[in-house]
Parts: C-alpha cells; sequence; structure tokens
C-alpha cells in the first residue's frame, strides 16, 4: 500500500470516532524514517485509546502490520508505527506541549477536513 492511500486510512479511522485537529506532515525531505507523521486528539485518555485502536484495526484490515506501538496503556499520548507513517493520538494538552508541528516546521503539513466541513 502506498504511504499515501495508508494516510488516508488513518485519517478515516481517525475521523470515524470523532479525533479533534487531525493533521498530516510530510516528513519526507527531512527524515528517512517515515513518510509522514499523522497527528491527531482525543478528548480523554479512552478517546485517545480508542482512536489508536480504530486505526489499528482498520490499517489490518488493509493488510498492513504496525512495527510498533508506545503509550496504550497510559492514553496520554499514544503512537502507532506503520512504517510509512507514523499516528501520534493525544491529550490536547500534551499536544501543545510537545508542539510536533512546530518541531518538524518547514515540512509540508495540511489539515484533515472534519466531516461537517466538506462541501
Amino acid at each position: 500500500m502506498h504511504s499515501e492511500d495508508l494516510v488516508k486510512v488513518a485519517i478515516a479511522a481517525l475521523e470515524e470516532i470523532k479525533a479533534q485537529d487531525i493533521t498530516t506532515i510530510d516528513v519526507r525531505e527531512k527524515t528517512s524514517i517515515t513518510d509522514y507523521m499523522v497527528i491527531a486528539s482525543g478528548t480523554s485518555s479512552r478517546h485517545v485509546k480508542s482512536l489508536v485502536d480504530n486505526v489499528l484495526e482498520k490499517t489490518k484490515e488493509q493488510g498492513v502490520r504496525p512495527i510498533g506501538s508506545e503509550g496504550l496503556d497510559s492514553g496520554e499520548w499514544a503512537l502507532l508505527d506503520l512504517g510509512d507513517i507514523v499516528v501520534h493520538v493525544m491529550l490536547p494538552t500534551t499536544r501543545q506541549f510537545y508542539d510536533l508541528e512546530r518541531l518538524w516546521q518547514g515540512a509540508e503539513q495540511s489539515r484533515a477536513q472534519q466531516s461537517g466541513e466538506r462541501e
């Protein structure tokens, strides 16, 4: 599966369970460890875990197995490494503290349109 298609699957899985503020960062020109980072916020620790679990389920349905995961127990910040993309789901305060968007400043970023914002 191409990394762009994998990003679409991950975003759809996040949107399905109402993730907030979904951002995709193209880091192909910045690092060799992955192509894209998908960052989203959850409203509670349980929501963060549910979001990551749904991404995991939907990507497995597409035949993509994760390389690794972190933080699934704490729920403050969960990471899912899918090789070509890395999905970060955090509580808003944690996301603001680490500010990954600023860290990867200069990389091409795009925000997912929420279901209600589509034309």
